[in-house]
């Protein structure tokens, strides 16, 4: 699954000569499906889309706020073409989910989406169809997101249990044998202590 997410101060959606959807300020999720995506890699982008830091707060400060803070709208459209892969210079789309088991899959991520935030704030445009897709960009401001690649991999949540653990271990551990080392003073006899290391010790011998 791959999406290109931008901030906008307004979109819509025309089929023919009929607009069948519009957004005022918010996000405009152009996303593509894969015949690799499970319903873990849609958990993941929903979570990721829906909480992206990409408003300014009320003070101006940049990059603090999702769209769900804001409560501002959302307006997906299904753009099977983000899955392209080219061949030369012509576009390959066989990685693309087939249209019979993209739409309901789409559907499902649409449902997950309103679940997720406020229905009423969900838009989207007619999926299949020819789209004129009209995107007044805030900023400019783009996001390109992807799932882990290997969200689908028991392996990935092995190794990302065995960094935490690693992290735990490292919180836990005491300093190591050098630094402590480097934390104990020279003897102030040692022929080998450097200047710097001794600092004022001429000082503290008796006149």
């Amino acid at each position: 699954m791959r999406a290109v997410i931008q901030r906008v101060t307004q979109a819509s959606v025309t089929v023919g000569d009929e607009q069948i959807s519009s957004i005022g300020r918010g996000i405009c999720v152009l996303l593509g499906i894969s015949v690799e995506d499970t319903q873990k890699d849609v958990d993941y982008m929903v979570r990721k889309i829906l909480n992206l830091r990409i408003f300014a707060d009320e003070s101006g400060k940049p990059w603090c706020k999702s769209v769900m803070d804001k409560q501002y709208e959302v307006l997906c459209v299904s753009q099977f073409t983000l899955q392209c892969i080219l061949k030369g210079n012509k576009p390959d789309f066989h990685m693309a989910m087939p249209s019979e088991h993209a739409e309901p899959f789409y559907n499902d991520f649409l449902q997950h989406m309103k679940r997720a935030y406020k229905p009423e704030l969900i838009k989207d445009g007619k999926f299949g169809a020819y789209m004129q897709v009209n995107i007044q960009n805030d900023g400019p401001v783009t996001i390109e997101l992807e799932p882990p690649a290997s969200t689908t991999d028991p392996k990935y949540f092995t190794k990302l249990e065995k960094q935490q653990q690693r992290k735990e271990k490292t919180r836990t551990k005491g300093p190591s044998e050098s630094s402590r080392e480097k934390s104990v003073p020279r003897n102030k006899e040692d022929p080998s202590a450097s200047s710097g290391a001794e600092g004022d010790v001429s000082s503290e011998r008796e006149p």
